[in-house]
């Protein structure tokens, strides 16, 4: 699989999984394989189809024969944290991990890319991001907020990275010190809601905020790097929030309206000649 090009990440879930059937079943025999598969009540069909696909592997490659199963995976939303909960995690984190949770929540970037990421993707002065896709995507760029700058520009400092050095731990790793600061301050607060949020809801929270805020569904897919735009669609169905921030602008003139519209704001109404203006914060 690895001349074949698969990615580290692949390597390593097919290995995970074909060890975990390697404890109970013997892999040289496909028809008990596929049974054994098929009577985990505990796995998902989701999980079922990615153990029947890496024994597919093994199969293959060692000149066996079977026919693989194929289990109905019912497609589920995924969580949508809030503003604010996203925000007390970054706070309640060390200053490491507040920078890698805002530099997700800011680019929707995946654990892997950022793991991937070097100086020499970073522009420090116009705080831009050059990220190069995993999983076939497409790379683009992204903009982080001021503050996240100063706290990346402080971590660059620190460590005096190379160009092409990697700054940041694995997705496994990063997932791993996330969980258990997720799990203290979830116990911290008594909220329970904290542990649905995983490390990769940060990048289904940016682009749930960005369709959200601009409603171009197009500009969302390729800021998040999807090459489908069926992959992007979900976001169009997660977009319900009940709390609405504008900022506000009257125009009494033809200029001083054109001027909004220009910079993004939508007319509303008229009210004693004044022509009343939003945009969404």
């Amino acid at each position: 699989m690895k001349r074949e090009g698969f990615a580290e990440a692949t390597l390593r879930s097919v290995g995970e999984r074909l060890r975990l059937l390697c404890k109970y079943i013997d892999l040289d025999d496909p028809e008990s394989v596929k049974s054994f598969i098929a009577c985990r009540s505990c796995w998902s069909n989701s999980f079922k189809n990615g153990v029947a696909q890496a024994y597919d592997h093994y199969v293959k490659v060692n000149g066996l024969s079977w026919s693989k199963p194929r289990f109905k995976v019912s497609v589920r939303l995924p969580y949508i944290a809030s503003r604010e909960q996203i925000n007390r995690l970054i706070a309640h984190c060390k200053r490491k991990y507040a920078l890698i949770l805002s530099v997700l929540r800011d680019t929707g970037m995946r654990p892997i890319e950022l793991h991937r990421l070097t100086l020499r993707s970073v522009d420090l002065e116009k705080g831009v991001i050059r990220i190069g896709s995993s999983k076939g995507g497409l790379p683009r760029t992204a903009r982080i907020k001021n503050s996240t700058l100063a706290m990346l520009i402080e971590y660059v400092r620190k460590h005096g990275f190379g160009l092409d050095e990697r700054m940041f731990p694995t997705s496994k790793a990063m997932c791993k010190s996330y969980c258990r600061a997720r799990k203290n301050l979830s116990k911290k607060l008594q909220d329970l809601s904290l542990m649905k949020i995983r490390l990769y809801d940060f990048r289904h929270y940016f682009a749930t905020m960005l369709y959200h805020k601009t409603k171009d569904i197009l500009y969302v897919k390729q800021q998040l790097g999807h090459r489908r735009i069926e992959n992007t669609l979900i976001y169009t169905h997660l977009v319900n929030f009940s709390e609405e921030e504008f900022t506000i602008r009257t125009a009494r003139d033809v200029e001083t309206a054109s001027k909004l519209l220009e910079a993004g704001f939508q007319y509303v109404t008229e009210i004693d000649g004044a022509r009343i203006f939003r945009k969404r914060k």
